[in-house]
């Protein structure tokens, strides 16, 4: 398997598991900033390499009511000083192909939405960056059509590629895992990380918005970590009952260490 590195982190391989977390989209400087500082120092605790994550602009949702977040411009300097105040490396994702040119400048990884994972003039000109490229499998997909995706990177010649599932339809407003999945990209040569929270979400399941269930996540984190993944995704918020964005699948801060101390002790026996 290929190691892609992104700042000071080794991922894929036979490095650490790594994580990929923070609030679903940006709600303001102070929470994005609190949350980093606080997702980082849990995981130094107990040994987990931290990138952070979090959208400027979230342009799917179901809704026109719904938060979108604070925008390109807003999102990426408060993203900027994630990155600068915590030395940690940050994630955000990109919706349109005219974005790319400022979003490069401050995210270490470029990721594409599940909804657009097939995008190909999306995806090359995110990959043209040179930078790491995290793409989401979409719900819609089977793992192995993932690879003529990982060919149209590679022909750019970035190699620096994350594939991440978060789960497939299983009818209308449900999603499952398969965990096989896990196993079928990684055998396409790059680090598969596992996006827990919204493996759980129920897809316009409150009607103009999604719904979630966040009771399986742990479980489902443990499993993907015994099964074999090389990163966790996960979305947290101090309150997520009263989180701007995604709330019903993300898991309360205050439980963030707890799940990372038994994902830890599972990678160690692995």
């Amino acid at each position: 398997m290929r190691q892609v590195k992104v700042g000071n982190i080794n991922i894929g391989d036979k490095n650490k598991l790594v994580l990929i977390a923070g609030p679903c989209v940006i709600e303001s400087e102070a929470m994005c900033l609190a949350a980093a500082k606080r997702i980082k120092d849990i995981a130094a605790k107990i040994g987990i390499p931290f990138i952070f994550k979090s959208s400027f602009d979230k342009a799917n949702r179901m809704s026109l009511e719904s938060f979108r977040g604070p925008g390109l411009k807003k999102g990426l300097e408060i993203l900027a000083k994630v990155k600068q105040k915590l030395k940690v490396p940050v994630l955000s994702d990109v919706h349109c192909q005219k974005d790319i040119e400022e979003a490069k400048k401050v995210l270490d990884i470029i990721q594409i939405p599940a909804f657009l994972c097939r995008q190909t003039d999306l995806v090359i000109a995110a990959a043209k960056t040179g930078k790491a490229v995290n793409i989401k499998k979409g719900q819609f997909m089977a793992p192995w059509d993932m690879l003529p995706i990982v060919r149209k990177i590679e022909s750019t010649g970035n190699k620096n590629i994350l594939l991440t599932d978060r789960g497939a339809s299983f009818g209308y407003n449900n999603l499952v895992s398969d965990l096989r999945a896990l196993k079928i990209m990684r055998d396409l040569g790059y680090p598969v990380i596992y996006d827990a929270t919204h493996s759980i979400q129920l897809p316009g399941g409150k009607g103009c918005s999604s719904g979630g269930q966040k009771e399986f996540v742990a479980g489902l984190s443990r499993a993907a970590v015994a099964f074999g993944c090389d990163g966790l995704f996960l979305e947290v918020h101090s309150q997520p009952d009263k989180a701007l964005c995604d709330g019903p699948n993300m898991i309360d801060l205050k439980e963030l260490e707890n799940l990372l101390k038994q994902v830890k002790k599972i990678e160690s026996v692995k």
